[in-house]
Formats: C-alpha cells, structure tokens, sequence
C-alpha cells in the first residue's frame, strides 16, 4: 500500500501527475478486494485478488520504466520507495545454501525465466511438498498433462513459466 501523502511528504517528480490516475484507480481495487466478503473461500483464497492487485500495478511501474522508458530513474525510484511497485525485501532461503538471498519481484522480473513471476512465494522451494521443487505454475504449459488444471495454492496464478 502506498504512503499517505501529507504537507511534510516530498513532492512527487515531474510525470507521476500522468500516471496518477491509474494508480489512484489500482488503490481503489485494491480497497474493494481487502472489503470484499470472502464467505466459502479457503484462507489463501481470499488473498489472491489483492495479490493480482498488487502484482498489476507493480508490473504498471516495471513496464513504465523497463520496457517503455516512459518514466525517469527519480519518478521510479521514488515511485518503489513510497511502495507503489513490489520492490519490497523480501528473505529467500534456498536448501543447501548457508547463506539467505533478499530479492524483490521487480528484480526478479529482469531476469531471463522469470519475466512472467506471479509471487516470490512460487520459486521458493521449502514451501512445496517435494524437496527442491517449485510451485506447479511454474512448470510450462507443454509439459504439464493435458486435464490438469493448474492452478497455485499460494496466489492462484495458471501459469507464469516464461515457456506459458
């Protein structure tokens, strides 16, 4: 959730009036998804709308900047420090390594295989049922038998392999 704006704040660089609509327009899903009734839902369901949410507008701010260069280094890294975009820190701990490594999603995203992550939480291999795997939206589209419905348990992603 972004910061709350007030008079001592910094003000915003030059071009976040252009794009202030939009994410005024995300934080307002994002207040309808935390209200909606979640009656029937398991408890990790109930979460994936505003994981989606939240992964929509991160990966607004990525393409802004990365793919489009429609944004300055100072729009976006003021943009991720009043946490707009997902480049919170956020601990990975990989078996068999002593030390832990601190990514963020939009970190990841740069990375060839990973330019369609959902959550960090899917490439995280002590949270899976096998030893050393990942989450079964990671595996790609033509590997996966044909019936099976893939779907995470942790953000409700159908497929983010970069081969989907």
């Amino acid at each position: 959730m972004p910061k709350i704006r007030t008079s001592r704040t910094k003000k915003a660089p030059e071009g976040f009036e252009e794009i202030e609509p939009i994410l005024d327009d995300y934080g307002r899903k994002m207040r309808d998804a935390e209200n909606e009734s979640h009656e029937g839902k398991r408890k990790s369901e109930s979460l994936w709308p505003i994981m989606r949410i939240s992964h929509a507008r991160s990966r607004y701010i990525y393409e802004l900047y990365y793919k489009r260069e429609a944004i300055s280094k100072e729009l976006y890294d003021w943009l991720l420090k009043e946490k707009y975009g997902d480049a919170k820190q956020v601990q990975v701990v990989s078996p068999g390594s002593y030390s832990d490594r601190v990514c963020s999603l939009i970190a990841k995203w740069k990375k060839t295989g990973y330019e369609k992550l959902c959550c960090l939480r899917c490439i995280q291999t002590k949270d899976m049922n096998y030893q050393g795997s990942t989450c079964i939206c990671r595996v790609p589209k033509a590997q996966v038998r044909a019936g099976t419905v893939v779907e995470c348990v942790h953000c409700g992603c159908r497929g983010c392999s970069s081969d989907s």
